[in-house]
């Protein structure tokens, strides 16, 4: 019963989606050029042959499936790859990231009559939905239109368990829409067998999978100089209140650590004016990265505020903090630090990563964190032992290597829907 109730709500809502439209663009939240693809028309033609449509909600979802989407284009020559998103940002890093024979276009706001007009443009052979994000105009036009789908690194926590099982028949409509749904973790498994998901296929977190982070080489090489010979480190993808923590963290270990440099590195570069008043209210000499500007000698504090250069941070300091940690907002992906040799530290609220954080716990392959002090003395530590802080990153690097064919098992899965699909 709940499913007609919403789509006759989405229906009745038509008139008011562009004035919500207005408003996110006026916050930087959509963009006005692109109007169109959030209401189903599309401003790309479908490309011709076999067409698989990977949705991903963010940057995130959108980085995991870069190397899936190359190995798909790889099968066969007559496939292409449409990837949505919902966010400015990760429309704008898959303008740099995506091959050829693959392209991107807004997820459209979930109504049927857009959903309608999107699928009948697109026509989508195979459908990946990455995570859990769920649109049930969207999956139901999915299913009468009987296309394979599959959900790939399939998250559930209790918390929607709960939510979802209040709906009982809803949810296990909008499940069937999958041939297989693969979990990322052996409870997310439990959970979507719970709800009535047709098939739970192998364990695997695909972000484990996913090609290191490029750099730019002109770009890591000025970098790398520019912070030769300091004590340096990062905090990547911060988040509001953990650039105060990292900057009380700063204050303690400068007055022991002559010429320390904090590269803060805010998860939205939008965010980069804020973090940098913030530091130079604190009398710290700060840098934007934005204004094209590298640290020099007496830089104390260099905000990183660029879209897609996390590969080349990475990659020029040796610590890094996982944003998103410090305070309880789930944390980042670890695995990308650990792939370009940094150590790694961590906040107490990594619930985004649970099975990541367990294996780099067991194989002593990072350092949990709580607050300033506990920051400092970590980095302390590290700067101070650079042979500790080599076996860190050495043992994070060999479980992001042992984990690096959690797609191979996906693909065994998901070819043979696409296959089956061209024999039909």
């Amino acid at each position: 019963m709940l499913y007609p109730i919403y789509r006759c709500l989405t229906a009745c809502a038509g008139p008011v989606v562009p004035l919500i439209l207005d408003r996110r663009q006026k916050a930087g939240k959509e963009d006005g050029g692109r109007r169109g693809e959030r209401l189903g028309v599309p401003s790309r033609p479908r490309p011709a042959g076999r067409l698989v449509w990977i949705h991903g909600a963010s940057v995130g979802e959108a980085l995991s499936v870069q190397t899936l989407i190359r190995r798909l284009l790889d099968h066969a020559p007559d496939i292409s790859v449409l990837l949505t998103t919902g966010t400015v940002t990760s429309a704008r890093l898959m303008e740099q990231r995506l091959p050829d024979r693959a392209v991107h276009q807004y997820l459209p706001v979930d109504r049927l009559a857009y959903a309608r007009t999107f699928m009948d443009h697109w026509r989508p052979d195979l459908v990946l939905w990455v995570e859990s994000e769920i649109w049930p105009n969207l999956l139901t036009e999915i299913a009468s239109r009987r296309i394979p789908a599959a959900m790939v690194n399939a998250r559930m926590s209790d918390r929607s368990l709960a939510r979802w099982r209040r709906f009982p028949g809803t949810t296990r409509r909008l499940l069937e829409t999958f041939d297989v749904i693969l979990p990322w973790d052996a409870e997310s498994g439990r959970r979507f067998a719970l709800l009535g998901g047709r098939r739970i296929g192998p364990v695997g977190n695909l972000k484990f999978s996913a090609d290191p982070l490029q750099a730019d080489p002109s770009a890591l090489d000025a970098l790398r100089r520019s912070v030769a010979g300091r004590e340096a480190w990062l905090a990547a993808s911060t988040h509001e209140g953990e650039e105060a923590l990292c900057l009380d963290a700063h204050a303690i270990l400068a007055r022991d650590i002559p010429g320390l440099l904090t590269i803060i590195a805010p998860r939205h570069p939008s965010r980069g004016e804020d973090v940098a008043l913030l530091a130079a209210g604190r009398g710290l000499k700060t840098v934007r990265r934005s204004g094209g500007e590298l640290p020099d000698a007496g830089t104390e504090v260099y905000v990183a505020d660029t879209l897609g250069e996390m590969g080349c941070l990475f990659r020029a300091v040796p610590i890094a903090l996982v944003g998103g940690s410090l305070i309880p907002h789930g944390g980042h992906n670890p695995i990308e630090p650990a792939q370009l040799g940094c150590a790694i530290l961590h906040g107490p609220h990594m619930t985004n990563f649970p099975e990541i954080v367990q294996q780099l716990a067991e194989n002593r392959a990072a350092l949990e964190v709580s607050g300033a002090t506990d920051l400092a003395a970590a980095l302390r530590r590290l700067t101070g032992d650079e042979a500790a802080r080599r076996r860190l990153a050495d043992a994070a690097a060999s479980v992001a290597e042992r984990n690096r064919f959690v797609l191979d098992a996906a693909l065994g899965e998901i070819l043979p829907l696409l296959d089956r699909e061209a024999r039909a």
